[in-house]
């Protein structure tokens, strides 16, 4: 099933990116992940705005006011799932995924006033709510046994958890760690051969006690559960476009 599954999925997000489909899995999965993935960490859009920037450019009428970073933010995860796409045969690198994050935050004004570093690992310290991330000058030390280490893997499941946990803590930018870090995720799935994780928006707490059970206790075990059934999920939510 998986491999007739990501045959299906790659087939269609080509044709259908190339004819710009608005009907098919891939807007579907555009929406999607940059919904839930944005929404996590506070994005004010709704479903239905969401798609409506994807589908036409615009935003539906409304009476609330539309915070600028949350659409700039959104079309730049809508440019950054294309440039995952186009690079899909490369190994995944410290370059790819800071190319990544350029799509992510390369328009959003607010970032680029407050002299976040674009495309580039961060200047400043930040933390995870009370917990502290790596600092600055010890990032790319940091990325460098990350990768070293990923990529002497064979990757499954539970490898995955164990990346997407050690960047997350590793904090490599001064912020779009987390969109980067689960776009990164659904792509290694998408090459090698596992069945994509979308993080839900309604799955957040569990997710973040996931991801601080790693850093308290070096399990794993919370992440790896929530990757299947978020598998399972979006198998199911595909499962009606073949």
């Amino acid at each position: 099933m998986d491999k007739e599954f990501l045959s299906f999925l790659l087939e269609r997000f080509k044709i259908e990116r190339e004819k710009f489909d608005r009907s098919g899995v891939y807007a579907y999965t555009q929406r999607l992940l940059a919904y839930n993935s944005n929404k996590i960490e506070g994005s004010t859009l709704t479903e239905e705005q969401t798609a409506s920037l994807f589908d036409n450019g615009i935003l539906p009428r409304s009476d609330d006011y539309y915070r600028a970073k949350d659409v700039e933010e959104m079309n730049g995860h809508f440019l950054m799932f294309n440039k995952m796409l186009d690079t899909l045969d490369e190994r995944l690198s410290q370059d790819l995924i800071k190319q990544f994050h350029y799509e992510l935050k390369s328009g959003v004004f607010e970032d680029r006033a407050n002299g976040y570093a674009i495309g580039d690992y961060k200047r400043r310290p930040n933390m995870i709510g009370m917990y502290q991330t790596v600092r600055p000058e010890n990032v790319k030390d940091e990325m460098n046994h990350l990768m070293d280490w990923y990529l002497g893997q064979t990757i499954d499941l539970f490898v995955l958890a164990d990346f997407h946990a050690q960047y997350e803590s590793i904090h490599p930018f001064q912020d779009g760690n987390g969109r980067t870090g689960r776009l990164i995720l659904f792509r290694e799935c998408l090459k090698n051969g596992i069945v994509p994780i979308v993080i839900e928006d309604v799955n957040r707490s569990e997710y973040l006690d996931a991801l601080k059970e790693y850093r308290e206790e070096k399990s794993l075990d919370k992440l790896a559960g929530l990757f299947e059934k978020e598998q399972q999920f979006y198998w199911e939510k595909c499962r009606y476009f073949m």
